[in-house]
């Protein structure tokens, strides 16, 4: 045996890529062994110090193989006796590996269940995410580059340091209570808000505000409204969560609302009123108090994502819906993607008080939130005025680079192709494409190029589509468009030919 273990050390020192220490080494020849018969069941191995000899090693080698086999099954060790080869026949799952050095054959096939459900299969072909996350022209990013990671950094240090160790297990009540009186205090203010703090509940996401609110208020087969076009996010949750999809036309003062058809009165409604995701008109007031008239008369909630608000670049802020009337149907969604950075992962619900307990219960059993460190540390962002000082500079930054996207895009091709709901908000603007050009075409070439951009028919549920690119300026600095917006333009040339 000794020999037969010798000559496999020797094959596994010489196939490993990096130095590894003998006695993993010697465990893993030992379960190769055993594996493939070469060691039967219920062979008496040496004794530690008679292996250790015959290998010229050391004895705790031996000993570290032979515990961590025992560990695994391999081996089985009786008192006085010895240790034994397990008897391993029930165990046919456990894949024999090839030997040191030898080829490895091609597998066989193996009997997998069916591939992904029905709605899984829906949802991949809707998929729009994109694999890469950053780069000029992708819409939606903030630039992360100037968030002052310093401060935020020196911040959540000092909330470790003195907060209790609670800070590091599950969140509870909605998440941190500092945060969300922070968040109150905030929203109230510069979004007319209407709130307490025990009306906010902290989420990973928009997505998982989206996906908690779909599965509480609606069942399956239960429609829900969004705009059209709309954020392809929202649509794919609902679908996941078995709600129909009715896509409600948005022209230059938004949603457009209309009486449901017999059966088809909705349980929620998605809409974006500051500034419409992705065209970007603001809902006009008539509009919001149809949509609460309608709301109360057909009793549904309205979802209000108030995604980027901060960023108008014109003008006063436009209020929230929310707060445009006493007791209104509507729950307020909220994010710091936009106004810090998307890798955060953290955003909130404005709850009406009849539903904070259940909601919150809820998210709670499904979803386990945690960061609360990153909560307070939030939390001591916004009360020290670091947050409202970021918004303000990052808001003329943005407000600079929008303007010399748009003088880049008049320049070149004609002020006809922005689009016209396009308000001066927000951290993209959309470049109309006429005919023959077909966005989906140009995006796909402009990513080739390295330019990425958003194809807007994709946010389109009705046939009725409009062509045009989605065009995201804020992480990208001045001195930086030129170029990737020269490579967008070629990759439109032939096209246009």
């Amino acid at each position: 045996m000794g020999d037969l273990l010798l000559q496999r050390l020797a094959q596994a020192r010489a196939a490993a890529t990096q130095r590894q220490p003998t006695s993993r080494l010697l465990c893993a020849c030992l379960r190769e062994a055993i594996l493939d018969g070469t060691l039967p069941a219920h062979t008496r191995l040496p004794p530690t110090r008679d292996l250790a000899s015959e290998l010229g090693v050391s004895r705790n080698t031996v000993l570290y193989a032979y515990d961590q086999l025992a560990a695994e099954g391999c081996l089985v060790s009786r008192t006085g006796s010895g240790s034994f080869v397990a008897d391993l026949s029930a165990d046919r799952f456990i894949a024999t590996p090839p030997a040191v050095g030898a080829p490895v054959p091609p597998p066989e096939p193996v009997a997998l269940p069916s591939g992904v459900s029905a709605r899984g299969e829906a949802l991949l072909g809707r998929v729009s995410a994109t694999d890469v996350q950053w780069g000029a022209f992708l819409p939606g990013l903030p630039d992360v580059t100037e968030f002052p990671q310093q401060r935020f950094a020196q911040i959540t240090a000092q909330c470790a340091r003195r907060g209790p160790p609670a800070l590091r297990s599950y969140a509870t009540a909605g998440g941190h209570p500092v945060l969300q009186r922070s968040l109150a205090q905030y929203l109230r203010q510069v979004r007319s808000v209407q709130c307490e703090p025990e009306q906010i509940l902290i989420t990973e996401g928009v997505h998982q505000a989206v996906d908690l609110l779909s599965r509480m208020l609606a069942d399956a087969g239960d429609i829900a409204w969004v705009e059209d076009p709309g954020y392809w996010g929202t649509r794919n949750i609902l679908r996941m969560n078995g709600l129909q999809v009715d896509a409600i036309a948005v022209d230059a003062d938004g949603m457009q609302v209309v009486e449901p058809a017999p059966g088809r009165v909705p349980k929620l409604a998605f809409v974006t009123p500051s500034h419409q995701y992705p065209l970007g008109p603001i809902m006009a007031l008539s509009r919001r108090l149809a949509l609460l008239e309608a709301a109360r008369r057909h009793g549904f909630w309205v979802v209000e994502d108030d995604y980027d608000s901060e960023f108008r670049f014109a003008g006063q802020p436009i209020p929230s819906l929310q707060g445009l009337m006493p007791d209104a149907p509507v729950i307020y969604v909220g994010t710091f993607s936009k106004t810090l950075y998307p890798g955060l992962r953290t955003a909130y619900m404005v709850l009406p008080p009849a539903l904070v307990d259940r909601i919150g219960a809820a998210q709670m059993e499904l979803y386990r939130g945690g960061h609360l460190l990153t909560q307070a540390a939030l939390a001591e962002f916004i009360d020290s005025g670091h947050y409202a000082a970021h918004i303000r500079r990052m808001r003329l930054i943005y407000g600079q680079r929008r303007a010399r996207l748009v003088e880049l895009v008049t320049q070149a091709l004609g002020s006809e192709w922005l689009h016209p709901f396009d308000s001066n908000a927000g951290l993209h603007l959309v470049m109309a494409v006429p005919e023959p050009l077909r966005d989906t075409v140009v995006a796909q070439r402009a990513r080739e190029a390295g330019v990425l951009v958003r194809p807007l028919s994709r946010y389109f549920e009705s046939p009725a589509v409009q062509q045009g690119l989605l065009l995201g300026f804020a992480a990208v600095p001045i001195e930086g468009m030129d170029a990737p917006f020269g490579r967008l333009q070629r990759c439109m040339e032939p096209l246009r030919r």
